[in-house]
């Protein structure tokens, strides 16, 4: 009978977590990520995940919410769990679960849909804190084009707090992204400081994208040419950028007054 208490460092399963945690090339292989925390956990599961297996320290009793994993869950002593955590405290709790791929036609948009894109993001905690602010704005979507991480990268995971399973969020090319949102009447907005209005100028209570760049090269001319728009945030200090996560916040919000002034 396999062992249900695993005390080792150097157990199989032990390594397996850790190397999921470490290699996106593994995570796209087997297609499994790793999910530490009750909450992300809650979340995952709410959004249909599927878990292949779940850790528990051995001195934290699993939620009632969790009673479901009963069967696929392995308990571990505080050596172990330390050595699979990719982060300090996460309240006992760790599990490898299947990945779900989202595509652009899987996407449900609401009549006025407000969708974020992110062309060629490279930071995972940016994407992560995007993802939150989304969340917390309603958006229909996250697209992410072109993208330089994997969105089950742990450090996304744990910026966006759960934010990666309560939004839509797919990964394609920008070509996809521009065919898609012009298919569907979605005006592109651009976020540059070139050749733009200011951002609480234009009207966001249509069906709307709000595109943005890496902070280091800002967005590529295939989307420039591809807006309807470009819209700007007044710098008023003297540097001439804010980080990505914090520029998306501020835009997604505007569209959110406004359709709430309606």
């Amino acid at each position: 009978m396999e062992e249900t208490i695993i005390t080792s460092t150097q157990n199989a399963k032990v390594k397996h977590v850790v190397a999921l945690q470490q290699k996106s090339a593994l995570r796209r292989k087997e297609g499994l990520f790793v999910v530490e925390g009750r909450r992300e956990l809650m979340h995952c599961l709410e959004a249909g995940y599927e878990v292949a297996e779940l850790f528990v320290l051995v001195d934290r009793a699993p939620l009632d919410s969790l009673a479901s994993l009963s069967s696929l869950s392995l308990t571990v002593t505080p050596q172990v769990y330390e050595k699979m955590a990719y982060r300090g405290s996460t309240e006992g709790v760790i599990a490898v679960v299947r990945e779900k791929h989202l595509s652009l036609d899987d996407l449900q948009l609401s009549k006025a849909p407000l969708v974020m894109v992110l062309e060629r993001v490279e930071k995972p905690g940016n994407l992560g804190a995007v993802l939150r602010s989304a969340d917390a704005a309603k958006a229909d979507a996250v697209i992410v084009c072109d993208p330089l991480t994997d969105l089950y990268n742990p450090n996304l995971i744990r910026s966006s707090i759960g934010a990666i399973f309560s939004v839509p969020c797919v990964a394609c090319s920008s070509e996809e992204c521009i065919a898609f949102l012009k298919a569907r009447g979605i005006q592109i907005l651009t976020a540059q400081l070139q050749d733009s209005s200011l951002y609480y100028d234009t009207d966001m209570q249509r069906g709307t994208a709000i595109v943005m760049g890496t902070e280091s090269t800002g967005l590529t001319d295939q989307w420039r040419q591809a807006a309807d728009a470009h819209i700007r945030i007044p710098m008023l200090g003297q540097l001439d950028s804010l980080n990505v996560s914090v520029s998306a916040a501020i835009l997604l919000f505007e569209a959110v007054r406004q359709r709430q002034s309606k």
